[in-house]
This record gives structure tokens, sequence and C-alpha cells, in this order.
């Protein structure tokens, strides 16, 4: 099976000016593509990861990614999927997004080894010395306003109240990114998200008006989950890739925890399985869902790939000490408190002691104390993984593991922690 059919079997195509043309050029050789990052915050997050999964799949299949991270068009702001206006960020705060976005990017493609090594690029490189009147007699000139106006992302801001002039350029920069990509780097193919269309087949149109050239446009599906909401998101806000925004525990988890419903399209997302790897599992997650073997599998390759191998089995293990399914004494300092970071907690100074009961009722891991007193009574409070029997237990300082921390469960999966005063 070629590239573009495993994209096609993953569900990983939405849209292609001409996916046959496509398919032609890929099979004379290797061709150069390039995926675009708007610096909008300090890391990247797993909706981005969508594309830059594909990206990573046709270095694999020996064609040679771009990655562009948008120093100037992060100045700009999309309007694409958003009815108002981005709040603009200071030049010093996107170019060090920049710099942290190009090291996670780093850490994902190959930028060493073989022809098809990937090239970063910054879109500020070729707009911060180009005049406004350059821009506009050289390039603004290609471009209709009528077509511009009938751009998803344009429409749809005009519908809700409407679009700032800056924004609404963010096409005509997007656009020119292609034409710079294809002259410098002879870069025939942009993919990105299916709410990127209008924006990519503009550069697509401005480099056959430029160059008299024809290139290609790919977009990917937005993910959505089987509840309608978007992917990606949680209570607590987005699934960063950076370690310090989101934890690595944190990130497996959310894998880990997808919805039955899920599971499939995510894998075929975002695994580099071979597609008998992905059947046999499929057919596991069919016949035995409660098993979870396919949610497990798919949390520990994402964790690896993004984290590393060894912090991926490091907070598959304190998922399990976590729920009692391993050893929770045998976590070292850092993984025992990334996995608890997310827990409800309570703080106790150090020499002091606090009953199991009260811990539970002020961390509302139970309605009330004398619910608590239930719970041990029927035999569902453990404090790090060992039963509580007696319902005047107390929590003390012995019991902080590497003197910081305890874990105090109700049931299989209610868990809260008490930590060592500040």
């Amino acid at each position: 099976m070629n590239l573009l059919e495993d994209l096609k079997w993953r569900d990983s195509i939405a849209q292609s000016t001409d996916i046959d043309a496509l398919a032609a050029d890929m099979a004379r050789g290797p061709i150069s593509l390039y995926l675009g990052f708007d610096p909008t915050a300090p890391s990247l997050h797993i909706g981005n990861l969508v594309a830059l999964v594909v990206l990573k799949r046709f270095q694999l299949a020996g064609h040679r990614p771009i990655p562009l991270v948008g120093g100037a068009t992060g100045l700009v702001g999309d309007p694409s999927g958003r009815n108002q206006e981005r709040t603009l960020n200071e030049e010093d705060v996107v170019a060090a997004w920049v710099e942290r976005i190009k090291g996670q990017l780093s850490g994902f493609l190959d930028f060493h080894a073989g022809s098809n090594k990937a090239v970063m690029a910054n879109n500020l490189d070729w707009t911060a010395g180009l005049s406004a009147i350059h821009f506009l007699r050289d390039i603004g000139k290609h471009f209709s306003v009528n077509q511009m106006l009938a751009r998803d992302s344009v429409a749809s801001r005009l519908e809700s109240g409407g679009i700032s002039y800056t924004e609404f350029s963010y096409q005509v920069m997007q656009a020119y990114d292609y034409l710079e990509l294809f002259r410098r780097l002879g870069c025939v193919l942009q993919i990105g998200g299916s709410d990127q269309w209008g924006n990519i087949v503009a550069g697509v149109d401005l480099i056959r008006r430029v160059e008299s050239k024809s290139v290609h446009a790919l977009t990917i599906p937005l993910l959505t989950k089987a509840d309608g909401s978007k992917f990606g998101k949680t209570a607590g806000g987005s699934i960063w890739l950076d370690p310090e925004m989101t934890s690595p525990y944190a990130f497996f988890q959310f894998f880990l925890n997808s919805d039955d419903r899920d599971v499939i399209t995510l894998l075929k997302t975002f695994s580099f399985k071979s597609h008998e790897e992905l059947s046999a599992l499929f057919a596991e997650h069919q016949s035995n869902p409660g098993a979870r073997s396919a949610h497990r599998a798919l949390a520990q390759e994402v964790t690896g790939y993004i984290h590393g191998e060894e912090t991926a089995r490091k907070v598959e293990e304190a998922s399990r000490a976590l729920f009692g399914q391993s050893e929770i004494r045998d976590l070292d300092r850092e993984t025992l408190l990334g996995a608890i970071a997310e827990l409800p907690r309570i703080e106790m100074a150090s020499g002091d002691e606090i009953s199991v009961i009260d811990a539970m009722a002020s961390a509302a891991l139970v309605d009330s104390k004398s619910a608590a007193r239930r719970i041990i009574k029927e035999g569902g409070a453990y404090i790090n993984n060992v039963k509580v029997s007696d319902e005047a237990t107390l929590i003390k300082g012995a019991d902080l593991l590497h003197g910081e921390a305890a874990l105090l469960r109700k049931g299989k999966r209610d868990l809260m922690a008490v930590v060592k005063k500040a």
C-alpha cells in the first residue's frame, strides 16, 4: 500500500486539489512538502499533532518535510475557526515561542540523516525585510477581494460581527509562504487541517499566477470525539506536548482514558504500527473492550514518541501503581509527583498527622465523614495501596513517599493526595 492509500485507510485525507496528480508526482520521486504552525502559545498541542503525524508519515515514505513556524503569521493571527479577533502578542514573546516550538519539532522529525532530512523554516525570514508597498504591488495584486471574502474563515467572521484588515490579510501571507517555499526549496505540497483549505488553495492559486506552475494541497480532517466535542480539549484545557504544561502522566492518561468509541480512530490517526498490528488491536478491542488493550497501546506509543520510551514506561508504571496494580513505593520521586500533580489534595505540615476520614472529607473524596467511615468499613479505602481497616487510622509523615506525598484511594478509581506542606 502506498502512502496516499495508507492515509485514506487511516481516514486522514479530507480534501485535495487533485489526488491523482499528486500521486503521479509522488510516483516520479520524493517531493518536498510543508506544514505550518503559528506560535500562538509556548507549545504545540495534540490538535497540532494530528497533522504533524501526517508530515512524519511523508518523511518515513522518503519525502522531504518542511515544518514552518510562523514567526510572521504568528504576529498577525489566523481567523480560521474563530468568531473573534485574536489578542496580538508582543514580538519578543512570539520569537520565544518560535524557538520552543522549533525544539519540539526537532525532536519529532529527522533533521540530520538522508536526502529527505527535514528543513526548518520561519516565514519571518522572508517577510521581515519586505516593504508594504512591494508586498501590495508584487503579491496583493494577484488576489481577488471577492474570492477572499468568500473564504469560509472570512465569511463566518463577517457574519459574526466583522474582521480586522490584519486578520483578513492572513490568507495572503500564508499564500506568500507557499510561493517562497516553492521558490527556495521546490516545495510542491502544503498540508494542514481542513479548516486551512481556503488559505492553502490561495497559495496554490498564487503559484499558478506568478510562476505558471501547478502545485498541490491536501488537508486532514479535524478530529472530534464521539460525543461531538473538540478533540484535545479537556475541562482543564488543552493537552500540550510540553511536559511542563501537561505532565507526561496526564498526557498518557488522556489517551488511556479515551472513549471506547474513539480509540480505533485515534489509533489510525496517531499510531505508526502496521495495518496488520492495528487490525489485531481493533479485533481485540471489539471482542473485549473492558481489557482496554487498544487504549493502553495507544497511550504507550504516543507518549513514547513525544516524551521518550523511558518516560512512557515510567508513567505507565505510575498509572498501574496509582490504581493498585503495582507497587507504588517503587516509583521514583519525579514520576510520583508528576502522577499526582492533578489530583485533589490536602497539605500536611512536617510532623503533623491527619485522620484518613478527615483527609477524605477535606478533599471531597467523599460527601461526608460518615460516608468515609462507611467506605472504610466496606474495605474500600487505601493508603499507598494498603487497605485501611480501622477508621481511626492516621496518615503520618512516614506515609509520605519520598517524604513528599501519600496516595489515598477510594474504591478502584477515586484518588487524592496528601502532600507535605511547603
